[in-house]
């Protein structure tokens, strides 16, 4: 984290400082270090606060770190994957390195190439530069937002750290909501970059820098997937495989460039285990692979892991969960989470990251494969739903009465909860349907259920402006791409790497994803989308391109993901949870939502009339964190 300020009277007690810096101790248990500018003449008071894992040059890589004469100061999360590479650049052209941390590269790499540094960056980072000789702060963030970077002005003094919770611990920050900020939480069950639940703090956006001078602020983007000419669009298919093999390969040895214990995240499913059988490759012996299990066989992945395993000859751990076990969490996520997101999946993810902690302090995930080779079945559903406007659209009301006529089910993605998601969808935009059909509260319902002086603040544009923005910067006429590309830029990065951020570093593990490496999102992102949804096939490609290294049922299986019984504990083991934080009397008292509502949605859960199980959780997390940092309206 880090504090600057140009007025004498606003520099705060050291230990004001230091309490914001604690703040991110689960980030980094093993070391604390801190970088101070006096206030003077030529410049502003500046404190860089660090907490460190120490994942490369265990004994150099403490930070601050500067460069030879002092004059750059770098503060760091995450890995620079390319580093080794770069270093031997910069010591041609004359730098001189005092140690072996990644830490030191960007440094001198600063140094060397300015704010054009970070686009010679293969990793995944949250940066803090304080420039002495410019007399300026450079914030950058990493291309696909796997590392938070937030930043907050208070009455003329700026804060910026990888977790809100560093921000709110400065006593001047006003935890003042942003009225449009709920509501986008509602909509999408995250707040999408560059907003936060709070009118004065923000995200830096994804491959984008940000210049601090005493003029102001500037942001920059850097990146953009699109770069490369729209990768292999015109490859033969073959060769197409070969080179997302190459890709996929290169990805997974870079990431595991470590001085501690490292793994794998094993589902079983297609994307994990593409991940482990290039790791088993890369590494002598055995690789360790992790991997949870539910006593519910319905929610149970563990036998394919197991599997998968047993077929790649890696050292595999597995641990059995039971209910109790997630439903213990539950109370404790406003403490993982630093503001509202409400997918669930973050329970098991939080077990996982703990259990695989006990071994190692690394670990590879499969995040991003569904989002780059099509994996989710909305991107069909999407191809069903222009059909289904096209011939059957001036039958859609009725077809919608009859749906909701359906029995309600609390099964995992049961029928008729897809069905009725599928029929909620249809009349909009793809973009704007692809948010509807995940996330809670559709238009029509979020001004249902916050409170009439909260409806004043209902603006439908607004609301949906991130998609708009993305859509505008999409230069393909391909809609599944279309759809890819904000799922990359809006699911995967505010909710997934949200989910899998916060949930592994509050057990201070670093996850890294090889789907992610720029290279492979450039060239893959650039392929036609017949090439990964080919008729019925998702995933085709990248399935065709495994098979010569997995088992048949492995890429064949269906996507299943971590599921989460949410609609039966609401009637429940949560049950008394549920009506304690949505009660009348705690919502009214509270001014944010409307009680009547909240009460209708509750009841008709529980009586079954209807499934409102994402709407409730995301109500229940919200209060959840309400209760904790008690904002203001």
């Amino acid at each position: 984290m880090g504090f600057l300020t140009s007025k004498v009277s606003d520099i705060p007690e050291p230990e004001i400082l230091t309490r914001m810096r604690e703040t991110l101790t689960h980030r980094g248990p093993d070391d604390a270090g801190e970088y101070l500018r006096h206030l003077d003449d030529q410049g502003p008071f500046v404190y860089f606060g660090h907490r460190r894992l120490s994942i490369i040059d265990l004994e150099g890589g403490h930070q601050p770190l500067c460069n030879e004469d002092g004059t750059v100061w770098v503060i760091f999360n995450g890995e620079i994957y390319n580093f080794q590479g770069l270093k031997r650049e910069l010591e041609n052209l004359g730098h001189r390195f005092k140690t072996r941390s990644d830490t030191e590269v960007i440094a001198h790499a600063y140094e060397e190439y300015g704010e054009s540094c970070f686009r010679h960056f293969n990793g995944m980072f949250a940066i803090g530069i304080w420039d002495e000789m410019k007399r300026q702060l450079v914030l950058a963030r990493d291309r696909l937002g796997k590392k938070p970077l937030y930043y907050a002005s208070v009455n003329g003094t700026f804060l910026f750290a990888s977790e809100l919770k560093a921000i709110m611990a400065h006593p001047n920050f006003q935890r003042k909501i942003s009225p449009l900020s709920l509501m986008r939480y509602l909509f999408h069950e995250f707040i999408p970059c560059p907003h936060t639940i709070f009118q004065d703090a923000k995200k830096l956006l994804p491959a984008s820098y940000l210049i601090w001078t005493k003029k102001g602020i500037e942001v920059e983007e850097y990146w953009s997937p699109f770069v490369s000419e729209y990768g292999g669009r015109n490859l033969p298919e073959a060769e197409v495989e070969n080179r997302i093999l190459e890709l996929l390969r290169q990805s997974v040895k870079r990431r595991l460039i470590s001085d501690v214990p490292l793994g794998i995240f094993l589902s079983g499913g297609i994307d994990s285990s593409a991940i482990a059988a290039f790791a088993q490759k890369e590494v002598p012996g055995k690789i360790k692979t992790f991997s949870i299990g539910f006593e519910d066989p319905s929610f149970d992945e563990s036998e394919y892991a197991s599997s998968v395993s047993h077929f790649l000859g890696t050292e595999h751990f597995e641990q059995t969960m039971t209910p109790e076990d997630l439903l213990n969490i539950v109370p404790s996520l406003p403490d993982i989470l630093d503001e509202p997101m409400a997918d669930a999946s973050i329970l098991p993810t939080y077990l996982l990251s703990r259990f695989t902690r006990q071994y190692v302090k690394v670990a590879l995930g499969g995040d991003g494969g569904d989002e780059l080779f099509a994996g989710y079945p909305t991107y069909l559903a999407h191809k069903f739903a222009r059909q289904y406007e096209t011939f059957l659209g001036n039958l859609h009301p009725a077809i919608q009465f009859l749906g909701n006529l359906l029995p309600v089910s609390d099964d995992n993605i049961s029928f008729d909860f897809k069905v009725k998601k599928f029929l909620s969808g249809i009349g909009y935009p793809d973009g704007i349907r692809n948010s509807v059909w995940l996330g809670s509260f559709p238009f029509w319902e979020i001004e249902k259920v916050v409170s009439p002086q909260l409806n004043d603040h209902f603006n439908r544009t607004q609301l949906v402006e991130e998609i708009s923005r993305h859509e505008e910067s999409f230069p393909l006429k391909d809609l599944t791409t279309l759809v890819q590309y904000l799922d990359l830029k809006l699911y995967l990065q505010e909710s997934i790497l949200v989910k899998v951020d916060r949930a592994s570093m509050a057990c201070s593990l670093e996850v890294r994803a090889p789907f992610l490496d720029h290279e492979l999102v450039e060239f893959v992102m650039g392929l036609p989308s017949g090439l990964k949804l080919k008729g019925f096939t998702s995933k085709y490609i990248l399935k065709k391109a495994m098979r010569k290294f997995l088992p048949h049922a492995v890429v064949e299986r269906k996507k299943k993901g971590f599921g989460v019984p949410i609609a039966k504990w609401v009637k429940g083991p949560l049950k008394d949870l549920f009506a304690d934080l949505l009660s009348p009397q705690r919502i009214k008292k509270e001014g944010f939502l409307n009680a009547d509502y909240v009460a209708t949605l509750l009841q008709d859960h529980l009586l079954n009339k209807r499934d409102n199980r994402k709407q409730l959780w995301t109500l229940l997390i919200w209060e959840l964190w309400l209760e904790r940092y008690r904002p203001s309206l």
